[in-house]
């Protein structure tokens, strides 16, 4: 039969040890029988076992090279730690990290109660802490946020380096830390040069560094860019520039939306202040409203998301932003701007309040008019803008924690990190604010800040005294024919 061919390629190819016989038989299928009586009943083959018995010992080569490869891989995840396990994507998931007096405090409860509890417990311990940082002034904010933009930054790049490590791309890590010192000194390079210039202008090494800051700045990017290109490692090409572009994302998400962050404090505390308040204030009542109440998904990102804890959070905060307002628009430390003393070499929050910070009547809608029986109230001028920013942080800055959720799920990890237990990591915290921050730094502009004479002057002391007299005798010029000169020659 033409069946025999095949069959006594095939045990060749199998490379039987001992001697075979094939049995044929016109009412079952043939056997192979060895010689120590033990035979193998041949099953029609299928077109998908031809086409495996037609493979060429190349590709089978290949495929025991592979298989070598997976059990390789299979070791090293079998010698990973017992305490840390990984997904799918390579990305390791931290074990529970509540910490042991919690854990035997709540064993009772049941691990939705215990969650509830163990986040209850740490959030009111962060908001402590975010008190006390106030309290100690603008200075020690500004370090703070400096220290979150690092660990943001690295929770998300560790997260890249874990899903790709095993093919040792060269420099990465020193290059991606490379380019957030970069961003890092142009940035706050500029910042320096903005809010201190006297100081600036008073020191020579400082002053050059002012004068040459952007040039520098960019001499700085260029280098990493060039060691960038030196590190590329041929059949790694498409990665290396994959993990180049999660690197400068990265920066573009944390380290500009900090900077943004310091912009706004020194615009005033309250500025800095009630945004974060917001984000934080609608993060806690859209959890206590879902948590008691919610029966409605809200988005397939985050399957525990609910349409009651989202409606519940957004009038907390509108509620919760309009009275914190009130509060603080009456102390002159959180409504100034933040300037720095060249005598005493510090920072000062003292100044006469804008009109923005004065109480100031509003009459009422007739609707509420019949209900209250007011007919005007007296509020600060920033509690308006405050129903503005708790608006922005209940509808579109969850947004911002559903673009962080769905940037978990591409790597099937839960959180970024486990910093805070039963919250994650800081990014975990922080993935609203930073969306929040532009928001801030953008009305500001628009709504808010007008011209700034301090910035105005600051320019024209850098020019020339050339230049400094030609605009004197042009201002002199302009405020004559506007016949406001003479007024101010008379009054003076």
């Amino acid at each position: 039969m033409a069946l025999r061919p095949l069959l006594a390629h095939a045990c060749a190819v199998a490379r039987f040890p001992v001697p075979i016989t094939i049995i044929e038989n016109e009412q079952q299928p043939p056997k192979i029988v060895t010689s120590s009586g033990l035979y193998f009943q041949q099953i029609e083959p299928t077109m998908a076992e031809l086409r495996h018995r037609g493979a060429t010992d190349k590709e089978l080569q290949h495929q025991n090279s592979e298989d070598k490869g997976s059990e390789t891989e299979g070791k090293e995840r079998d010698g990973a730690s017992d305490n840390e396990t990984k997904s799918d994507s390579g990305v390791p998931v931290p074990a529970d990290d509540t910490p042991v007096v919690l854990n035997k405090a709540l064993s009772g409860l049941s691990s939705r109660w215990k969650n509830w509890w163990v986040r209850g417990i740490l959030t009111l311990a962060m908001i402590s802490f975010f008190f006390i940082i106030i309290y100690l002034g603008p200075m020690v904010l500004m370090m703070i946020v400096l220290c979150v933009q690092i660990k943001c930054f690295h929770e998300i790049i560790t997260i890249g380096y874990s899903v790709y490590h095993s093919y040792h791309l060269p420099w990465f890590r020193t290059l991606s830390w490379y380019f957030l010192l970069c961003v890092n000194y142009f940035f706050y390079g500029e910042t320096v040069t903005d809010y201190f210039f006297t100081l600036v202008q008073r020191e020579e090494p400082l002053r050059i560094l002012s004068k040459y800051h952007r040039f520098i700045s960019f001499a700085l990017y260029l280098t990493g860019f060039c060691m960038f290109v030196l590190s590329l490692v041929k059949k790694h090409y498409r990665l290396q520039f994959y993990m180049f572009g999660w690197t400068h994302v990265t920066l573009l998400i944390v380290v500009t939306q900090s900077h943004l962050i310091i912009h706004n404090l020194f615009e005033g505390m309250i500025w800095f202040i009630v945004p974060i308040s917001c984000v934080i204030c609608n993060d806690i009542m859209a959890y206590m409203f879902g948590f008691f109440f919610g029966r409605t998904p809200l988005i397939k990102l985050s399957p525990k998301k609910t349409w009651e804890g989202f409606i519940g959070g957004f009038f907390s905060t509108v509620v919760f932003g309009i009275l914190l307002s009130y509060l603080m628009s009456g102390y002159r430390f959180f409504v100034c701007p933040v300037e720095f003393n060249n005598d005493s070499n510090s920072f000062t929050v003292y100044c006469e309040p804008s009109e923005l910070f004065q109480l100031q009547n509003y009459g009422l809608p007739p609707v509420l008019q019949s209900i209250t029986g007011w007919t005007t109230v007296k509020l600060y001028p920033f509690q308006i803008h405050s129903i503005a920013l708790s608006a922005f942080a209940s509808i579109m800055g969850p947004f911002g924690g559903f673009f962080a959720s769905g940037f978990k799920r591409a790597f099937k990890i839960k959180d970024f990190a486990n910093t805070i237990p039963g919250h994650g990591g800081i990014m975990d915290r922080f993935d609203c604010q930073y969306l929040m921050a532009t928001f801030v730094n953008v009305y500001i502009a628009s709504f808010i800040r007008g011209p700034n004479p301090s910035k105005v002057i600051q320019q024209l002391l850098a020019l020339r005294p050339d230049q400094q007299l030609h605009i004197f005798n042009s201002l002199k010029a302009h405020l004559t024919e506007k016949g406001l000169l003479p007024a101010l020659e008379e009054a003076a």
